[in-house]
């Protein structure tokens, strides 16, 4: 194996399972979004950011959550037509960032932020408050367990790796947009129903899991996209079961941060390959993604507890329906709207 892409597969299970190693034993608020935000940073091949590359990464989930509550839920409240237009802009724009050629981190975290808030904030000013308060501490911690992990299994020398990749082709302006109104139609009918749902603030994990989706829908090809969506909840999903009924049988602390760095170790040999991605990167990080959201904020519920495994399984059924119907949405967007792009036929 490439050491390159070897270190980064260690640095992947490792440093997440880290992650969630202290959120466990420290437990503040909302831990679990430490080790998921964690995980979304070090599925990028990246070198260690800078002070101002980490602050910026912290910058783009703090705008995403802070301009969603002062600006956006205040006219959804008031003024619901134009608080539609303005979520709708955002997402968009979010989306479109991605698309156009830009960190695929910037922008998921620009979406994660106005997902969660935007899809918590009917329920109280005072919860979403709190809310806000334990994204932007959890946001802190995971790019300071970002500089850790990289402190700790730095990256290889260029000298002895193996040459590197061209870089991918930049995609135009037209399918740019044309991505950005796909993870758009994904995303925003979730977040509008989550808005109308009582008691939404509880499926969190859902929104995030709903937020990767849009933003893996634009990182996609046409032809692959719906695919790779229920692929990503459907192995992600099965390895959150596997988890839970391990932990069932030995509820240990030590197991469970020992099965996370599994599978960080098992799915990032289907994330890293040279000193690039693998070709079924897309599909396997956002199934790494997909079990850490399914698992961590159940075993906050008491595992082995028969609330918590109807919690567990009620958030499964939940992102498993989500899926489908973002595999719908991009089905019939495609059908609508077709890619000008050329398709390469396989003869």
């Amino acid at each position: 194996m490439d050491p390159v892409a070897a270190r980064r597969i260690i640095r992947l299970g490792f440093g997440t399972a880290l992650a969630m190693l202290v959120s466990q034993v420290f437990s503040w608020d909302i831990a679990f979004i430490t080790p998921v935000l964690l995980c979304f940073l070090l599925s990028v091949p990246m070198k260690a950011p800078g002070l101002k590359g980490g602050l910026a990464f912290l910058m783009a989930l703090l705008a995403g959550i802070w301009l969603t509550t002062w600006l956006i839920l205040p006219f959804l409240t008031y003024q619901s037509g134009v608080g539609v237009l303005l979520l709708i802009a955002a997402c968009f724009w979010s989306f479109y960032y991605s698309a156009s050629g830009g960190s695929p981190v910037m922008g998921g975290f620009l979406t994660l932020g106005l997902a969660v808030v935007a899809a918590v904030g009917s329920d109280s000013i005072q919860q979403l408050l709190t809310i806000n308060k334990a994204l932007s501490l959890n946001a802190f911690l995971a790019v300071a367990f970002l500089w850790i992990a990289h402190a700790l299994f730095p990256d290889v020398p260029v000298e002895a790796a193996a040459p590197k990749r061209p870089p991918a082709e930049k995609p135009s302006r037209q399918d740019a947009i044309r991505s950005a109104w796909r993870s758009t139609a994904v995303v925003l009918p979730v977040i509008l129903f989550f808005l109308l749902y009582a008691g939404s603030s509880s499926y969190m994990a859902v929104m995030i899991k709903v937020a990767s989706m849009g933003q893996q829908a634009a990182a996609d090809k046409a032809r692959e996209a719906g695919k790779a969506l229920l692929a990503s909840t459907v192995i992600g999903g099965i390895g959150a079961v596997i988890m839970w009924n391990l932990l069932d049988i030995w509820p240990s602390l030590i197991i469970y941060v020992l099965l996370t760095a599994l599978g960080g170790l098992i799915m990032g040999r289907k994330i890293f390959e040279g000193q690039g991605m693998h070709a079924g990167a897309g599909v396997w990080s956002y199934a790494y993604l997909t079990m850490l959201v399914i698992i961590a904020p159940s075993l906050m519920d008491s595992p082995g507890g028969d609330a918590a495994g109807a919690k567990f399984y009620d958030r499964l059924a939940m992102m498993f329906w989500a899926t489908v119907y973002a595999t719908a949405a991009v089905s019939v967007f495609d059908a609508f709207w077709r890619s000008k792009a050329p398709q390469t036929v396989v003869e």
